[in-house]
């Protein structure tokens, strides 16, 4: 079956290590063999579904051939501020890069092209994020902390935040009667510390968090 993934870099398989963040394709490569995939990875660091839609508006164009599958993974840059503009502004108003019924209404376009085309969208929610470890790498560089958290009323609303727009994303697997892998559920329910499971910058999987990723991948599969 061919396979066709759309997202950011957390399903390109980005890691952040020792200071750099690089690609490890490992998990994609042993899922494309476990269950013979032909597998194509169309994602992106940092984009959002609205980022997305050129592509998927291309690979819709052309009618698919034989079986194939679609995997979504959005949100986790449509939520996110301009940090800069709100350190300098902690009292300002800031919108995300793409509020929540733009997010909705550009998700379920993408879902509609590509079965119009003959695929099979399958959409996934976000791993989650740890607002203490995300927060420390915003500032990493001199960007205030104080203001920033001034802003956000608390640290814990960046979870929140995040964490509402994996909701959406099931809210519309409902509406769509679309399949959905649940990435965020493995974290959450593991025993280990998030912090293993997470990157230093708190919003990229560890290895440890690849691996969880993968098993959700292949039970699904």
């Amino acid at each position: 079956m061919n396979v066709t993934i759309y997202g950011d870099s957390i399903l390109k398989g980005v890691l952040l290590e020792n200071g750099k963040y690089v690609v490890d394709h490992g998990w994609q490569t042993r899922l494309a063999e476990r269950f013979g995939l032909h597998l194509t990875n169309r994602s992106r660091f940092g984009s959002t579904i609205r980022k997305a839609m050129d592509r998927i508006e291309k690979d819709s164009a052309t009618p698919a051939t034989e079986p194939e599958m679609a995997l979504l993974e959005f949100g986790g840059n449509d939520c996110d501020f301009d940090w800069a503009a709100v350190a300098a502004e902690p009292d300002g108003e800031h919108v995300c890069k793409n509020p929540p019924a733009s997010f909705l209404d550009c998700y379920r376009r993408a879902i509609r092209l590509l079965r119009t085309s003959g695929r099979t969208p399958v959409l996934m929610t976000l791993p989650p994020i740890n607002s203490e470890l995300y927060l420390s790498f915003l500032c990493r560089d001199g960007l205030s902390r104080e203001n920033i958290v001034h802003w956000l009323g608390d640290v814990e609303r960046i979870y929140r935040w995040q964490e509402n727009y994996s909701q959406m994303v099931e809210q519309l697997a409902r509406e769509e009667h679309t399949p959905l892998i649940d990435l965020r559920r493995p974290f959450l329910q593991d025993a280990r510390s998030p912090a293993a499971l997470l990157c230093a910058d708190g919003i990229h999987p560890s290895r440890l968090g690849q691996e969880l990723m993968y098993d959700a991948l292949c039970a699904a599969f």
